[in-house]
């Protein structure tokens, strides 16, 4: 009987061990692709505000709880059962999936950089201001965060490719939601900010008055400084994705460049990683360049003459 118990506790022992080392690899494999969807959620926490630009306040933190939930919804209900179908039944289609992608982050990202210095600059989205002003804001943002959401699974899905198809569901449902929160509760501290800033200013404290004031003249600030940052992040996210894919699909002469470059600082990982990051950021930005350059052809020939950024298209 009581070898009996022994045994069983063991065995309890054992469960327990292997259900945290589990636990551990999810949390792993969660942190390491989302760090991998670095540019695209940078970007979306950049753009979203914008949706609620004009909106009265009292509805700001609503919409977007609507538009997180949209988010969500797009992330397990739709792309992530079809993500898993793939990795199981055509998992030779990821890399070119991986590619498509990696191609739209440079395109976006380089299209950015040459609308800057075209002096061409995005304006904040325009929406009716009828009774379904909402619904519609909510409509657009969820739309446009599906090409995000769709874009952040598959980069995710990757860094998972190995694992048992249970393991590669719930890391990226923990993704999923980790980047959902994260985005999302990053856009409604942006979106309350300048709230809090004239609230401060408003209040008889010289110190509050400071604050309130240092809020409201940094926000512009931090608003470009994440857009400068995602804008570099896609190029270097997309880049890289197009280097590796293509190494992966017989291509290596691109990635053996880049790891040729960063091989001369191998006695420095900080060096060799930026050497990395800078290659393939610039190769992101030739990508994109000259998709960039092609999509305008395509436009000037059909005579629409507009913007075909998703982000743009969307707002």
């Amino acid at each position: 009987m009581a070898l009996g118990l022994a045994a069983l506790l063991d065995d309890i022992a054992a469960l327990a061990k292997a259900a945290a080392a589990s636990v551990d690899d999810i949390a792993a494999g969660a942190a390491k692709a989302s760090t991998k969807t670095l540019g695209v959620i940078v970007d979306d926490a950049a753009v979203t505000p914008q949706y609620v630009s004009g909106i009265s306040p009292k509805r700001e933190l609503p919409i977007i709880k609507k538009i997180a939930v949209g988010s969500l919804r797009n992330k397990i209900v739709f792309i992530l059962p079809g993500a898993l179908i793939l990795s199981a039944f055509l998992p030779q289609v990821l890399p070119i999936l991986l590619i498509v992608g990696g191609s739209y982050l440079a395109f976006e990202g380089a299209e950015k950089i040459i609308e800057y210095f075209a002096g061409h600059h995005e304006t904040s989205p325009a929406f009716n201001k009828g009774a379904d002003a909402e619904a519609q804001i909510v409509s657009n943002a969820v739309r446009t965060d599906f090409i995000l959401s769709a874009e952040i699974m598959v980069i995710a899905l990757a860094e998972v490719t190995e694992e048992p198809v249970w393991m590669r569901a719930i890391t990226l449902t923990f993704v999923a939601l980790l980047i959902t929160a994260l985005v999302y509760g990053v856009v409604a501290l942006i979106v309350k900010a300048d709230d809090v800033g004239l609230a401060l200013s408003a209040r008889s404290s010289a110190p509050a008055k400071r604050t309130g004031r240092l809020i409201l003249t940094a926000m512009p600030k931090v608003m470009t400084f994440l857009t400068v940052v995602g804008t570099i992040a896609m190029l270097w996210v997309g880049g890289h994705l197009i280097v590796q894919e293509l190494a992966h699909l017989g291509f290596s002469w691109p990635a053996d460049v880049v790891h040729s470059a960063s091989d001369v600082a191998h006695s420095v990982a900080f060096v060799a990683w930026l050497i990395d990051t800078a290659l393939s950021a610039v190769a992101g930005f030739v990508v994109g360049s000259l998709i960039t350059g092609v999509v305008a052809l395509v436009h000037r020939f059909a005579g629409s003459g507009k913007n075909t950024s998703p982000h743009t298209l969307e707002h």
